[in-house]
């Protein structure tokens, strides 16, 4: 599907790799300018210039999702920047996969980025939507939010909040123009997916466990979102769309 998003902004976090930068791109493809945000500022600034080089719009902006300051500062940056924002796709996390998260440093850590950070994101991003009367949020959960997971206590929970907090949000605000929506991903070929599966024998396991026999890609799950966030979707809020090859048909 192509989207024309001319004239509308996009905040993209977690933007400098994997599904982040995918989203920020294809929304720059779509005709939008685009907020990269993260924390890593050679990656994130990385992806700008790969907005950039092919004619899109994008700045980048440090951001640390599980800091209200910055949050503050990155939404206003976008307002500044370009005037108003359109779309948002709270996407930023971390999943703690060779670390025992009943430990409290993990469990505290996983808490304040990948479900404080989307509240503190969603709620200022909202303040400028509101304003407005109407916006699109998209959070990136994940098929642990939706089942189960014996190995990543923290994450697990985490994402089920995520799915929660979207509910929560899509109908708080379902009478004010502001749809919102999350994407679950199953197993996407990223740098964190990387570290996990760097020998060859582990990855076939992994893929193996995805009905499909592959890994998802980023820009396929970057596809969900902009269509979460276009007026094809008009009537969908409070969603977590599954886009996961088939893992969690069973």
């Amino acid at each position: 599907m192509k989207y024309e998003f001319g004239g509308k902004v996009a905040l993209v976090t977690g933007a400098a790799s994997g599904i982040g930068r995918a989203t920020a791109i294809a929304f720059a493809q779509a005709g939008a300018a685009v907020v990269v945000a993260d924390v890593d500022a050679t990656r994130g600034e990385e992806t700008v210039q790969l907005i950039t080089g092919a004619g899109g719009r994008a700045v980048f902006q440090s951001c640390n999702v599980a800091s209200e300051p910055e949050v503050e500062e990155l939404v206003a940056r976008a307002v500044g920047e370009f005037g108003r924002l359109d779309f948002a796709h709270n996407n930023a996390g971390i999943n703690n996969l060779a670390v025992d998260e009943w430990e409290s440093p993990h469990w505290d850590r996983s808490l304040s980025i990948n479900l404080t950070g989307v509240m503190l994101c969603m709620r200022a991003e909202a303040e400028i939507m509101l304003a407005q009367g109407s916006g699109a949020i998209v959070n990136t959960a994940s098929i642990n939010g939706l089942v189960g997971n014996a190995s990543q206590a923290a994450y697990t929970a985490t994402k089920h909040g995520v799915i929660g907090l979207t509910r929560h949000a899509a109908l708080r605000w379902a009478r004010k123009g502001i749809r919102v929506n999350c994407v679950c991903p199953g197993v996407v070929d990223t740098p964190m997916v990387e570290e996990v599966t760097a020998r060859p024998e582990l990855r076939k396991i992994v893929e193996g466990m995805t009905p499909m026999g592959r890994f998802g890609r980023p820009d396929e799950i970057a596809a969900g979102v902009l269509w979460l966030c276009s007026e094809a979707s008009s009537f969908v809020t409070g969603h977590p769309l599954v886009i996961d090859g088939g893992a969690t048909a069973d």
